[in-house]
Protein backbone atom coordinates (compact mmCIF):
# COMPACT_ATOMS: atom_id res chain seq x y z
CA UNK A 1 0.00 0.00 0.00
CA UNK A 2 1.40 3.52 -1.33
CA UNK A 3 1.17 6.19 0.84
CA UNK A 4 2.19 9.96 -0.23
CA UNK A 5 1.91 13.01 1.53
CA UNK A 6 0.82 15.23 -1.35
CA UNK A 7 -2.92 15.34 -2.45
CA UNK A 8 -3.63 14.41 -6.15
CA UNK A 9 -6.43 16.60 -7.73
CA UNK A 10 -8.94 14.52 -9.66
CA UNK A 11 -9.68 14.34 -13.23
CA UNK A 12 -12.68 16.46 -13.20
CA UNK A 13 -15.19 16.93 -16.41
CA UNK A 14 -14.02 19.66 -18.92
CA UNK A 15 -16.91 21.38 -21.26
CA UNK A 16 -15.92 22.35 -24.78
CA UNK A 17 -15.36 26.25 -25.13
CA UNK A 18 -19.10 27.79 -26.23
CA UNK A 19 -18.50 31.79 -26.04
CA UNK A 20 -21.50 34.17 -26.18
CA UNK A 21 -19.89 36.66 -27.90
CA UNK A 22 -16.60 35.98 -30.56
CA UNK A 23 -13.06 37.67 -29.04
CA UNK A 24 -11.96 37.98 -32.78
CA UNK A 25 -14.03 39.95 -34.96
CA UNK A 26 -13.44 40.08 -38.99
CA UNK A 27 -12.28 42.89 -39.66
CA UNK A 28 -14.12 45.38 -42.09
CA UNK A 29 -11.02 46.23 -44.31
CA UNK A 30 -10.47 44.46 -47.82
CA UNK A 31 -7.69 41.95 -47.90
CA UNK A 32 -5.59 43.17 -50.97
CA UNK A 33 -4.20 47.24 -50.64
CA UNK A 34 -4.94 49.08 -53.69
CA UNK A 35 -3.34 52.61 -54.15
CA UNK A 36 -6.57 54.28 -53.85
CA UNK A 37 -6.86 53.10 -50.24
CA UNK A 38 -2.72 52.93 -49.39
CA UNK A 39 -1.89 56.50 -48.87
CA UNK A 40 -5.16 58.21 -46.93
CA UNK A 41 -4.28 62.24 -46.83
CA UNK A 42 -1.17 64.63 -47.31
CA UNK A 43 -0.14 66.13 -43.97
CA UNK A 44 -0.40 69.88 -43.89
CA UNK A 45 1.21 70.58 -39.93
CA UNK A 46 4.19 72.80 -39.80
CA UNK A 47 6.51 69.83 -39.43
CA UNK A 48 5.04 68.46 -43.12
CA UNK A 49 5.55 72.12 -44.31
CA UNK A 50 9.21 72.84 -43.24
CA UNK A 51 10.11 69.30 -44.71
CA UNK A 52 8.90 70.04 -48.28
CA UNK A 53 10.42 73.34 -48.56
CA UNK A 54 13.72 72.06 -47.01
CA UNK A 55 14.47 68.62 -47.81
CA UNK A 56 12.33 67.70 -50.92
CA UNK A 57 9.92 65.52 -48.73
CA UNK A 58 6.21 65.12 -49.04
CA UNK A 59 4.24 63.42 -45.69
CA UNK A 60 1.69 61.52 -45.85
CA UNK A 61 -0.75 58.97 -43.78
CA UNK A 62 -0.84 55.57 -44.82
CA UNK A 63 -2.61 52.34 -44.19
CA UNK A 64 -1.06 50.50 -41.04
CA UNK A 65 -1.04 47.02 -43.06
CA UNK A 66 1.42 49.49 -45.66
CA UNK A 67 4.93 49.09 -46.49
CA UNK A 68 7.68 51.20 -47.97
CA UNK A 69 7.52 49.71 -51.54
CA UNK A 70 3.48 49.49 -51.61
CA UNK A 71 3.70 53.38 -50.47
CA UNK A 72 6.87 54.04 -53.21
CA UNK A 73 4.67 52.44 -56.13
CA UNK A 74 1.28 53.93 -55.21
CA UNK A 75 3.33 57.80 -55.12
CA UNK A 76 4.47 56.90 -58.02
CA UNK A 77 0.62 55.82 -59.87
CA UNK A 78 -1.22 58.19 -57.96
CA UNK A 79 0.93 61.55 -58.44
CA UNK A 80 2.95 60.57 -61.68
CA UNK A 81 6.55 60.61 -59.22
CA UNK A 82 9.57 58.97 -59.11
CA UNK A 83 10.46 59.04 -55.52
CA UNK A 84 14.27 58.34 -53.93
CA UNK A 85 13.09 56.83 -50.36
CA UNK A 86 10.58 56.38 -47.95
CA UNK A 87 10.57 56.72 -44.54
CA UNK A 88 7.37 55.32 -42.17
CA UNK A 89 7.02 56.02 -38.73
CA UNK A 90 4.40 54.41 -36.57
CA UNK A 91 2.41 56.51 -34.21
CA UNK A 92 1.08 56.40 -30.93
CA UNK A 93 -2.38 56.18 -31.96
CA UNK A 94 -2.11 53.18 -34.55
CA UNK A 95 -1.56 55.09 -38.16
CA UNK A 96 1.84 54.97 -40.15
CA UNK A 97 3.59 57.83 -41.41
CA UNK A 98 5.25 57.91 -44.30
CA UNK A 99 7.68 60.58 -45.35
CA UNK A 100 8.67 60.14 -49.31
CA UNK A 101 11.40 61.72 -50.76
CA UNK A 102 11.50 62.95 -54.23
CA UNK A 103 14.25 62.62 -56.83
CA UNK A 104 16.47 65.78 -57.90
CA UNK A 105 13.88 65.63 -61.38
CA UNK A 106 10.94 66.53 -59.33
CA UNK A 107 10.13 69.74 -57.06
CA UNK A 108 7.91 69.33 -53.80
CA UNK A 109 6.79 72.64 -53.52
CA UNK A 110 5.11 71.89 -57.55
CA UNK A 111 3.79 68.44 -56.60
CA UNK A 112 2.13 69.71 -53.16
CA UNK A 113 0.65 72.54 -55.63
CA UNK A 114 -0.88 70.05 -58.12
CA UNK A 115 -1.95 67.57 -55.29
CA UNK A 116 -3.58 70.79 -53.38
CA UNK A 117 -1.86 70.79 -50.06
CA UNK A 118 -0.77 74.45 -50.34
Amino acid sequence: MKISIRFKKPKTLIYARNPKCPRIVKSCHSKTLDKYGLIKYPLTSEKAMKKIEEINTLVFMCDKRANKKNIKKSVKNLFGIECDKVNVLNTLNGDKKAYVRLSGEHDALEVANKIGIL
